[in-house]
């Protein structure tokens, strides 16, 4: 009577699922025809001290969806309808870059190559982390493949990011907006969900606002509500939204290496992303700074690879629409 059930078995899931969502596989991306593509990136450039401590956060959010996957094409209430009503527009599961830990360049150039080829075969990249570092060769790979285009970083988390070193590594995770703020085709960053004590100095703070970052801390977005960083989006925008685990409440993603309280809600995420979808067009995303390891009954996997799955639907309906 101890024995767990399978809801998955129950609802029809297949035992073998090793796909985000069952869907389908694409281990060559020159042969990349869908318009939105998923990708592990397991590891950039991590810490001596750490190692590549979320390496294990892509297959652990692809185990989170293999109960749903004989459902996937049921009535999504977070959507109004199937995730994917469209079945000549779902996403691929592009698998997972190798890396090594000890060679941060290389991992960011495989992460760099890798988006540079999505964007070239017309779909919207979103990486599955694996720790902060990833967005810095992203952000960076957008700007070369994108034709000139600038871009807007929607930022959703913890902490600001904007350290100028740490550990003698400048291209870690607690670099990664500054790191943004110095490429070219960044016009514009947002930054949302900061909250408690971070590895930020009052003087990174201080170079993010004279750069011309927007902040709207945790406590502020639960005051004001959503549509006031909503606002903050010119229209027309070409977004990249990057979004860190422990941007959402430890009670609903415990899975982080940081826990905080006051994180944002689920909703409040998906209203995020939906909302910078209504604005513009989203140009990439990346879901990192998911631990495993520190999940409790693995509700945060849970947590995660549902906003993860809500925003697949957006991207969809976005490219359901000509840009113009």
């Amino acid at each position: 009577m101890g024995t767990n059930a399978d809801l998955g078995a129950l609802f029809g899931a297949a035992a073998d699922t090793t796909t985000f969502l069952g869907l389908k596989s694409c281990s060559d991306l020159e042969t990349l025809t869908a318009p939105v593509a998923l990708l592990g990136a397991p590891c950039a450039t991590p810490y001596a001290s750490v190692g590549a401590y979320c390496r294990n956060a892509p297959d652990a959010l692809r185990r989170a969806t293999g109960s749903l996957t004989a459902n996937v094409d049921r009535h999504d209430f977070d959507h109004g309808g199937p995730v994917f009503p469209d079945p000549d527009l779902r996403p691929v599961d592009c698998g997972d870059l190798s890396f090594d830990e000890t060679d941060g360049a290389a991992n960011r150039q495989k992460i760099a190559d890798a988006v540079s080829t999505m964007v070239r075969r017309g779909a919207v990249p979103v990486l599955l982390g694996g720790d902060d570092s990833i967005p810095i060769p992203m952000i960076e790979a957008l700007g070369a493949a994108s034709g000139g285009k600038k871009f807007t970083i929607l930022q959703i988390d913890a902490h600001i990011d904007w350290r100028e070193v740490h550990m003698g590594e400048r291209q870690g995770l607690s670099s990664t907006m500054r790191r943004a703020s110095e490429m070219e085709h960044v016009e514009r960053i947002i930054q949302v969900g900061a909250r408690g004590i971070g590895s930020a100095a009052t003087t990174d703070y201080e170079d993010a606002v004279a750069w011309g970052v927007t902040f709207v801390t945790a406590y502020e977005l639960h005051k004001q509500g959503v549509q006031s960083v909503i606002d903050l989006i010119p229209d027309g925008s070409n977004v990249i939204i990057c979004i860190d685990a422990d941007a959402l409440d430890p009670a609903l993603i415990p899975g982080v290496i940081g826990r905080a309280p006051g994180g944002l809600s689920y909703y409040q995420a998906v209203d995020l992303i939906k909302g910078a979808a209504s604005k513009g067009r989203i140009a990439a995303m990346d879901f990192v700074e998911f631990m495993p390891e520190r999940d409790v009954s693995e509700i945060g996997a849970l947590t995660f690879a549902r906003l993860i799955t809500t925003a697949l639907g957006v991207l969809v309906r976005q490219a359901a629409v000509p840009q113009g």
